[in-house]
């Protein structure tokens, strides 16, 4: 059960007061700090409980939201919005939107609450610790970690913005500035609710271990795009940190897209025009280069075949003899010692004899 990890804490440490509390051998000291730990026990277990609550509340309508949202950021699967869709912008997502705004806040709210018990539990048994004779001290619990404000107040900014591009959509609207616009609030409301939706425990845990491993795969291959593409200079590390969402935010700005910093598909189009256009003046380029080697060596004798700057297993073995012949070790790839022999044999006319390192 998602709820289990937390449920367990409240276990070991009901499990751990019972055995900080034996007796008090009539210390009345003792016997107070005795039912103060009882009653923060307690006092735990009821927020644990509240928070098993809020959070089977929020799951439940949270992912049913986030399939309708869906339909217009297409992140989970792949629809095809209509102009209506456009239009209408998300208008059936407007009735459901304060309940799980409100649902995240209970519960952030909720797990605030179990620190906060935790916290008095522990201060609770340091109490009792000092009161009761030595050795029958335990350890504090560990805090379990609210979701966290920026989580929350990211959700918020992100609707608003949604609701900024639903208010911006009109009938004098260009589709395609439309589209772009409410597509691109749509995909980082999406993102910022399945971060939540993550950070609130309401995948399974064996589902949450597959998601995070799925998000580092795409970040890893968003990360090498944007690197190839010179938008991003940091460690390809699957993390979709600062760094990567200023490449991302740059790549944006410069084809006049919603800055967000999460790929939409509008910027997702843009980067792969660009990788595209990148492959194919690379391709170009090796292609000359690779035609001017043969030039090179049609010129000297060593290649019989077409100009056509198709690189082939030939071309290589006569590479290979023209350093050779060169006198340069015989690499089959047109490296910086071959470019110098070239330049020295042009300008001198000599041929230079064959140096110890010449090999086949």
């Amino acid at each position: 059960m998602r709820t289990a990890r937390w449920l367990a804490a409240s276990v070991g440490v009901a499990a751990l007061a019972l055995a900080g509390c034996g007796g008090g051998d009539g210390n009345p000291r003792a016997t107070v700090a005795e039912n103060r730990v009882e009653n923060k026990q307690q006092a735990l277990d009821d927020a644990n409980t509240e928070l098993t609550k809020k959070v089977d509340e929020f799951c439940r309508s949270t992912a049913s939201y986030i399939t309708a949202l869906d339909r217009y950021g297409d992140v989970l699967t792949t629809t095809a919005p209509t102009v209506g869709d456009v239009t209408e912008a998300g208008a059936d997502l407007a009735e459901p939107r304060s309940d799980v705004l409100t649902g995240a806040e209970q519960v952030r709210d909720a797990k605030e609450a179990v620190a906060t018990a935790e916290k008095e539990l522990a201060e609770a048994k340091a109490a009792l610790s000092s009161a009761s004779p030595p050795g029958s001290s335990a350890p504090s619990p560990s805090a379990t970690p609210p979701v966290s404000a920026a989580t929350v107040d990211r959700v918020k900014q992100a609707d608003a913005d949604f609701a900024t591009a639903q208010q911006g959509v009109t009938a004098q609207s260009p589709l395609q500035d439309a589209s772009e616009q409410f597509n691109a609030a749509a995909v980082a409301l999406e993102m910022a609710w399945l971060r939540l939706f993550d950070e609130a425990g309401c995948l399974p845990e064996d589902k949450q271990e597959q998601a995070r491993q799925a998000a580092r795969n795409y970040t890893l291959a968003l990360q090498k795009s944007l690197a190839g593409a010179d938008y991003y200079q940091g460690e390809i590390d699957g993390v979709y940190g600062p760094t990567t969402v200023d490449a991302v935010s740059a790549l944006q700005e410069k084809h006049g897209l919603p800055v967000t910093g999460t790929v939409d598909k509008a910027t997702d189009a843009a980067l792969q025009a660009e990788l595209a256009a990148k492959g194919g003046a690379q391709a170009q380029q090796a292609t000359a280069s690779t035609a001017a080697v043969q030039q090179t060596l049609k010129l000297a004798g060593h290649w019989p075949g077409p100009v056509d700057g198709t690189w082939t297993p030939a071309l290589t073995e006569a590479l290979k003899a023209f350093q050779t012949e060169l006198g340069v070790k015989a690499t089959g790839t047109v490296d910086a010692a071959t470019i110098a022999a070239v330049q020295k044999k042009a300008a001198t006319g000599a041929k230079p004899q064959p140096s110890a390192s010449a090999s086949g």
